[in-house]
């Protein structure tokens, strides 16, 4: 079986690219190649495409309104083409929101090698968008949050019912590819405020890990940034790896701080969750708690292997809900999980979890 693309790009030239780029796969073939909205309209009736892949900034129809119009009349897999700007970023993260199953940066042309070394990423993620499951935009409230808060704050009060000792002692970490902005926006405004610290791992370059930690802090009670290297782990706080360097975790006197490598690809990725996960393994034991989220291939199963053998509590996103059943499954398959659950439950199921460690004296 063939799966037909069809191209919406106001450049010739990534038109041409990506034509090229995405027939040179035998199971990929490029039904059109449309310069802007209007036309892709058209070849969307003629060729009926099984994968879009779409600009952002395009002449005639905004990239977004267009996918906004696409979903509501004519929902399709859909993988941005984004600039690797600010303003790209941002858009591309509302896309997201909007239904699209996936982004890739645009290459620099310019650059040598750059064709062929977009090659294999391009055409995983077009195999990806044709199998990934269609799902419901989830919508957060923008929170109201203060901007500072003294340290009783973040750790104590309560924390939904976590216990203090807890708060202070226990760590999150969540792992995610394909789908995981939207799945890892829902699991994080699901908690209150008050939470053990959180580190997370999503697949993605370093301009757009900057935007989605912003877009998080303001939609999330807990504060969200991008983690730096050295800094202390605290309560209330969830820290996102940065797009340039894998996270990971290390124990010192007091608790835990986040460590940044720019270090080789694990798994072809960096920042890789096996990384993170591995870390919390060797330096955090039955006090962490691991969550595996929708996404394309392995990261992470293996590390969330060795956090269950450490003493960890962990927990995979159910194939229903996730946008693609990758990484979840593999972790299943070599029984690193503790629980599945559907993604809408997720974040439930660790709170619960963390409020019953102190009758079961803080073990996870």
């Amino acid at each position: 079986m063939v799966i037909k693309v069809l191209i919406v790009d106001d450049s010739a030239l990534m038109r041409g690219m990506l034509t090229e780029v995405i027939n040179s796969a035998p199971d990929l073939e490029v039904v059109g190649a449309a310069p802007d909205p209007i036309v892709a309209r058209e070849m969307i009736k003629t060729h009926n495409p099984d994968v879009l892949t779409l600009d952002i900034e395009m002449p005639k129809m905004d990239g977004l309104d267009f996918l906004a119009r696409l979903m509501r009349l004519r929902p399709m897999p859909v993988v941005m083409i984004s600039s690797l700007t600010k303003r790209g970023s941002e858009a591309t993260l509302q896309a997201l929101e909007l239904g699209a199953v996936d982004f890739l940066p645009k290459p620099k042309l310019d650059a040598g090698g750059s064709v062929e070394s977009y090659r294999v990423e391009i055409c995983e993620k077009v195999r990806a968008a044709y199998s990934a499951r269609p799902r419901v935009p989830f919508k957060a409230q923008t929170t109201s949050k203060p901007l500072l808060r003294e340290p009783s704050e973040v750790g104590g009060g309560g924390g939904g019912g976590i216990p203090e000792r807890v708060l202070q002692e226990k760590l999150v970490l969540i792992g995610a590819s394909t789908g995981g902005t939207e799945a890892i926006k829902e699991v994080l405004c699901s908690l209150p405020g008050q939470m053990p610290g959180i580190l997370i791992v999503q697949h993605m370059p370093e301009m757009f890990t900057a935007s989605f930690a912003r877009r998080l802090d303001g939609l999330c009670q807990l504060q969200v940034k991008e983690a730096e290297h050295g800094e202390k782990v605290m309560p209330g706080t969830a820290y996102l790896a940065p797009g340039h360097s894998h996270l990971s975790l290390k124990r010192v006197i007091g608790g835990y701080v986040c460590e940044l490598a720019q270090s080789e690809p694990v798994n072809r990725h960096r920042p890789a969750v096996d990384v993170l996960f591995n870390s919390a393994a060797r330096h955090a034991g039955s006090s962490a708690l691991g969550v595996i989220l929708t996404g394309m291939g392995k990261d992470g199963a293996q590390g969330l292997l060795a956090m269950k053998q450490a003493g960890a509590w962990t927990i995979g996103q159910d194939q229903e809900s996730c946008v693609v059943y990758g990484m979840p499954r593999e972790a299943a398959m070599i029984g690193a999980l503790d629980e599945v659950a559907p993604l809408k439950e997720i974040g439930q199921r660790v709170l619960s979890r963390l409020r019953g460690l102190e009758r079961r004296g803080l073990r996870a």
